[in-house]
């Protein structure tokens, strides 16, 4: 959780995980597409900008690409196993594309980017391909896209299935900080810290890891931004074959399709941009986008239950400050802090069908037992039960702080923790520090303020927001349509609960987004499905 968007599957897969392994059943529904965590785990101007600029000016022409990207062939083959899973079955393709480091100097070093793909099962009826990404920052594509290709047959009926490992993430030149022992410990340090020596420790780490990811990802720290991933999509269009660009993006995934639509505008297909990153948001408005939001997905839960908002979400933070003071015992030897606790409750909101295992996860810790909660959030920072965490937070840091220039200070941060805890008693305090934790002492300068989305020109966008999303607030959506553009950007609204919309359970937006895709037919704009 903070402002920062993470991938939907790995949640999705880690709740399925921490059900079984607390005892709880797994979620019926996927968990959501989910927004990012803070450390336990979107900037300064680019090339194009001009001094001074808090908008992303990605639109700097830029030297020509050689021919020898632009027209490279895929060398398609059996995909392998990844640190991120096993190989996927029969009917994937894997094949790495060949991209510049610096789109600045294209004729110099190339790095590789990660592709997989599951063809057409239309024939002659095939529209080209649908490239997808699932958030993050930092979440692979190559390991996503099989697991949720069953959600997606009646597009595959038209489109090849592609997705892709961003620059920097897994198979794609991954970016790993610190090694499985450094990350356990760090999960020691207080989120929340109450005195000086613990803010000491606090900050401290947050400038150890990025020293971390200098030392291990070297000149690739400062190659692995929102901007250059776009430019690899187009890069990926051409030697897919496609004249235009038909996607799918998913929370971060939506920010990477609104900066590749400002970038190219004339190669938009059929974008569908779904549980959306507000882009008009810095940094500190990210973190109270994000607080409200999930404070309104416990708000939620706790009526669903029969509980008063204020008091129950009163004696969850009485909780969290005891465990605080007193951290609880698991059935397996660890214990449960109080930044894991807020982990592990955070990670139920993602989806309306994970609120039972919030319900056993807080009956057992008010008992004294952190079990529950602490299985929740390993799944959350990707924990296997033998202690080894993948590296999708470490990319995940590395790509928003490459795109983020804005760097509150600790001071800044104290002085709003009083209007975070106003917003929520339980998240508040997460999120007002992570406002100057997050990036702290990072050893690559950002990007910009916030990103260049406008797109004139550009054929119509699908913007699809969720009244109950937690990690990507409903009101996002509308500002992504309104910056996307006049006639460019068209929103549809779901009433429902969690991260995501499309596939979450509604026919009516399931066959809204398919109707746009498989036949372009658009909505109208703010149409809304109940």
């Amino acid at each position: 959780m903070s402002r920062h968007v993470r991938s939907f599957a790995l949640l999705a897969a880690g709740l399925l995980v921490a059900g079984a392994a607390a005892g709880c059943g797994g979620p019926g529904d996927k968990a959501g597409h989910g927004e990012g965590k803070g450390r336990t785990q979107p900037p300064r101007s680019s090339p194009s900008s001009p001094p001074g600029s808090d908008k992303a000016g990605h639109a700097g022409k830029l030297p020509a690409l050689p021919a020898a990207l632009t027209s490279q062939r895929l060398d398609w083959g059996r995909c392998k196993a990844t640190d991120d899973g096993p190989a996927p079955g029969s009917g994937w393709q894997c094949a790495t594309l060949k991209a510049p480091l610096d789109y600045a100097k294209p004729d110099g070093e190339t790095i590789g980017v990660a592709l997989i793909r599951a063809k057409s099962t239309g024939g002659s009826g095939r529209s080209g391909s649908l490239l997808f990404n699932f958030g993050g920052p930092g979440g692979s594509g190559v390991s996503m896209l099989p697991a949720f290709a069953p959600d997606y047959a009646k597009l595959r009926e038209r489109y090849d299935l592609v997705s892709f490992d961003p620059r920097g993430v897994g198979a794609s030149e991954g970016v790993r900080c610190r090694d499985d022992k450094a990350i356990q410990a760090a999960e020691s340090v207080d989120l929340t810290p109450d005195t000086p020596a613990e803010e000491r420790v606090y900050f401290k780490d947050a400038a150890d890891l990025g020293a971390g990811c200098a030392r291990q990802a070297g000149r690739l720290l400062g190659h692995v931004s929102t901007d250059e991933t776009a430019r690899d999509m187009d890069l990926a269009r051409q030697a897919l074959g496609d004249d235009k660009m038909h996607y799918m993006g998913v929370s971060y995934g939506t920010q990477l399709g609104g900066v590749y639509a400002h970038l190219f505008p004339g190669k938009v297909g059929r974008l569908v941009l779904d549980a959306v990153v507000d882009p008009s948001a810095d940094t500190v408005g990210h973190a109270e986008n994000q607080t409200r939001g999930f404070q309104r997905a416990l708000d939620n839960y706790l009526k669903s239950t029969g509980q008063d908002p204020d008091q129950g979400s009163r004696k969850i933070a009485a909780l969290l400050k005891r465990i605080d003071a007193k951290p609880l015992r698991t059935s397996g030897g660890r214990e449960l802090n109080q930044s894991l606790a807020t982990i592990g409750i955070t990670v139920t909101l993602y989806s309306q069908s994970s609120w039972p295992a919030l319900a056993r996860g807080l009956e057992a810790a008010e008992k004294g037992d952190g079990t529950a909660l602490l299985a929740l959030a390993d799944a959350y920072n990707e924990r296997s039960p033998a202690g080894h965490y993948s590296s999708q937070s470490h990319a995940q840091r590395a790509i928003s702080c490459l795109d983020d220039k804005e760097r509150p200070t600790p001071a800044e941060a104290k002085k709003r923790l009083a209007s975070f805890r106003e917003i929520s008693p339980v998240f508040g305090e997460f999120m007002a520090w992570d406002t100057a934790g997050w990036c702290h002492d990072w050893p690559v300068p950002g990007q910009y303020a916030t990103p260049e989305v406008s797109a004139p020109g550009a054929a119509p966008i699908l913007v699809v927001g969720n009244t109950g999303d937690p990690a990507t607030p409903y009101e996002g959506a509308r500002r992504m349509a309104d910056e996307l553009g006049k006639g460019v950007g068209v929103e549809l609204t779901w009433k429902g609960e969690g991260h995501g919309a499309y596939g979450s359970g509604s026919s009516c937006v399931d066959s809204t987004v398919n109707g746009y895709l498989l036949e372009g037919r658009i909505p109208r704009d703010g149409k809304v499905c109940s």
